[in-house]
């Protein structure tokens, strides 16, 4: 990776909803036109023990969101029939089903602050209330009650890295070190002032 300051690497996954309906072009698109460089991309079926790794989860983030559920049950007048917690852990067994009945994309882009970036250009986690500009807020209208009333997992499509700590540890879990590959681009070497190499000039 390119030693210039604030150089990063984030994780992205291309989820099955981005794949079905032909979007991958246009997400990649947005992601490179603001100058960040894809290092290493692959599509497959995700297996069920690389996304439990991947969705790594506490008790406190499933009772969280757990609670969240029981508020849209009781909205709807629907009868809560567990505790928060099994709800909050009912998204992520929702996600491994979905995200292992298709092929994903997933990939490594590289850049300036990549994971900020990303995160900005993705939108917020809920398509609903992501912006308009945003890739969730564009091209999808889902939101947490209608995947909750339908018992699935939110159609976003894509998943992003929250930190560069968290790409990190994601990357290690779908591509091997030597998978990424190690470039400059044109637009670095003009952005940066880098070498070929990678290096400051």
């Amino acid at each position: 990776m390119a030693k210039y300051p604030h150089q990063e690497r984030t994780f992205v996954i291309l989820k099955p909803d981005t794949v079905q309906r032909s979007l991958m072009g246009e997400v990649i698109k947005r992601f490179e036109r603001t100058g960040l460089k894809c290092t290493a991309m692959k599509m497959f079926v995700p297996e069920e023990a690389n996304l439990l790794k991947h969705y790594n989860k506490d008790d406190e983030w499933f009772l969280k969101k757990g609670a969240r559920i029981v508020e849209d049950l009781k909205s709807q007048g629907r009868p809560v029939e567990k505790e928060p917690i099994e709800y909050g852990k009912d998204i992520i067994r929702t996600i491994v089903t979905y995200m292992t009945a298709a092929p994903v994309v997933a990939m490594v882009l590289e850049g300036n602050e990549s994971v900020a970036v990303v995160t900005k250009l993705v939108g917020t986690t809920e398509p609903k209330t992501s912006d308009v500009g945003t890739i969730r807020g564009d091209y999808t209208v889902d939101s947490y009650s209608h995947s909750s009333y339908e018992n699935r997992s939110v159609r976003n499509l894509i998943h992003c890295s929250e930190s560069p700590e968290e790409a990190n540890r994601e990357i290690a879990i779908w591509f091997k070190e030597e998978e990424i590959m190690k470039y400059t681009t044109a637009q670095e070497r003009i952005m940066y002032d880098v070498n070929l190499d990678g290096t400051p000039e």
